[in-house]
This record gives structure tokens, C-alpha cells and sequence, in this order.
């Protein structure tokens, strides 16, 4: 018998053993067609199309569900998949491939690979430049808002006594355009373009990523961590399928007042647009899409690194 008609003969036993599998999030391991539901029969579906008929590329962390993390995803995890959905055997389990890196000051962050491009899982927490030289420390509203170069901060907050280890600390725009590099060696402040890139491997269409403001549906809700031990009530579609593992760390405003902990996490680009604003992404406990303008350099936002390709 020839591989395809194997294929169409597992397909049409499929149809006659196919019972409703469970509801998922849309993004879980096993969604593989991103519906909400299964993983069920409609995604093992989608699985053979791509495999054996040239259908469109599932997402790496849906359909890897066998667990290798060999970044393959192939005849192995349509077979785990089938016998999961129709013979009772173990539920999916889309590893991750992570890592570590450690900055300057000898802090070591988990890091994770989404798509083509490894991520830290952390936010940033370093004081010194990749050089060794100190980011100057400002704490005072008055000082902050009249900065022109770089600076950095620490939240502190009384509800959360160990924030800087949680939520890392926030820099100004300045500090991430300093020539002296505020990531590890081998990494570096990610551009408007690699947060894009990011934002359409979890599915954002190409108009939606250039234009600015909320844009996409679900994407958000792919990087921001389940649950609310870090966020606040609704955590609108947040379940982290990506891995990345975003936090409402709040941020410090232009004028030096912390605000929105709990809601909001803002991360700075590398890329200026009109003058001195710099481009950032952002999440909120509200929404599940992906917030993108260019601010004034003087708030203070999060950090997440990108390595070099």
C-alpha cells in the first residue's frame, strides 16, 4: 500500500473511531488548526495536510506534540497525536526548546526558542553596560523626567517585596539606544521588525503588525503567563502557549510615576520613529492583541532580549 493511501486510510478510520475531544484555549499544545477545540479530529486533519499534501506550516508549539524538542514537527507527532485522540494515550506535551544566558552582572535568565528567533523568558535586570560601565540609577520622579541619556530603576514595591527578581527593572529609552549595549554579549535590544516577526509566527497578519495601536486577536494572550499570579482579573486570553511567559510589571512614566502594575507589560524596541520616540510593544490584563506606538524616551519600560542570529 503507498503512503498515500495509507494516509487517506488513517484519515477515514479517524472518522469512524472520532469522538469529541475536550475544549481547549486556541494556542494550546495539540490545537494545532488554533480553533479553540481538541486536539481532536480537525487537527489531525490539519497535521496529515501539511505533512503528506502541502498544507499550510503549523506553529512549532502547537503541533510538536510528541514532546522531542527537536523543532521537527513529522510522522512521529501525527501518530502520537492519533493514538492520544483515539487509543487513550498520553495527552500532548509540546516541548519547549529553552536555555540560559547571563548578562554582565551575573544574572541568568531562562531563555526560549519561538519560531526562528530565541527569546530571554525574563526581563531584564542588568546595571551595567556590556562594557562595564554603570546605567545610572535615578529613583527621583524629579530627576527622571528631565533625563537625555540613560537611566534605569527599580519598582519598589511594598506588595511585592522581591519585584526586581520577579519583574526585573525598567530602563529608559535611552539606555536602549546607548552604543555601550544594554544585552548580553551575543544578544541585543530587539527592533520594531523582530518583535513583528514574533507577533506573525503567532499569527498576526502582516497589515495588522504594521499598523498601529491593538492589532491582532489572540497573539497577546499567547505570550502573557496564564493565570493571575501575575496579572490581574480578566488576564483577557492569556495562557502563554509561546512560552514567553510576559508579566504585568507595570511601567514608570515620562514624568517619573510608576503606574499600572498589574496590568500592563511595555517592552522597548531598538527603533526610533519621529525624533526621539522609540517604537514598543505592549499587553494588558484587558486584551488578548498586542499594543504598538512609538512614546517619549523618558518612560520606563521592560526589557526582553533577542539573541544574534
Amino acid at each position: 500500500m503507498s503512503i498515500q493511501s495509507s494516509k487517506l486510510l488513517l484519515l477515514a478510520t479517524a472518522v469512524i473511531l472520532f469522538s469529541f475531544a475536550s475544549s481547549t484555549v486556541a494556542g494550546d499544545c495539540g490545537d494545532i488548526n488554533n480553533d479553540g477545540t481538541g486536539p481532536d479530529l480537525s487537527d489531525l486533519t490539519y497535521l496529515v495536510d501539511y505533512l503528506f499534501l502541502g498544507g499550510a506550516t503549523p506553529q512549532f508549539y502547537t503541533a510538536n506534540v510528541n514532546g522531542d524538542s527537536d523543532h521537527v514537527v513529522d510522522l512521529s507527532d501525527m501518530i502520537y497525536l492519533v493514538n492520544y485522540v483515539f487509543l487513550g494515550g498520553p495527552v500532548p506535551d509540546c516541548a519547549y526548546a529553552t536555555g540560559t544566558v547571563t548578562d554582565i552582572d551575573g544574572n541568568v535568565y531562562q531563555t526560549i526558542r519561538i519560531g526562528d528567533q530565541w527569546w530571554m523568558a525574563e526581563n531584564l535586570k542588568v546595571t551595567h553596560y556590556r562594557n562595564g560601565d554603570p546605567i545610572e540609577h535615578v529613583s527621583e520622579a524629579s530627576a527622571w523626567r528631565v533625563l537625555s541619556t540613560g537611566a534605569y530603576c527599580e519598582w519598589i514595591n511594598p506588595i511585592v517585596p522581591d519585584y526586581v527578581e520577579t519583574y526585573g527593572i525598567v530602563y529608559n529609552a535611552y539606555a536602549v539606544h546607548d552604543s555601550r549595549n544594554l544585552a548580553p554579549e551575543g544578544w541585543h535590544v530587539p527592533s520594531d521588525a523582530e518583535w513583528k516577526q514574533l507577533e506573525m509566527y503567532l499569527g498576526m497578519s502582516q497589515s495588522d503588525a504594521d499598523s498601529t495601536g491593538w492589532r491582532g486577536t489572540g497573539e497577546g494572550g499567547k505570550l502573557k503567563e496564564a493565570g493571575l499570579a501575575h496579572w490581574h482579573k480578566p488576564n483577557a486570553g492569556g495562557h502563554n502557549g509561546s512560552g514567553f511567559t510576559a508579566l504585568a510589571g507595570g511601567f514608570r512614566n515620562r514624568r517619573g510615576i510608576f503606574e499600572n502594575f498589574g496590568a500592563d507589560a511595555i517592552y522597548w524596541t531598538s527603533t526610533r520613529h519621529v525624533g526621539d520616540t522609540t517604537w514598543f510593544h505592549g499587553l494588558s490584563n484587558f486584551r488578548s492583541s498586542i499594543r504598538r506606538l512609538a512614546y517619549d524616551p523618558r518612560y520606563g519600560y521592560s526589557m526582553r532580549c533577542v539573541r544574534d542570529e
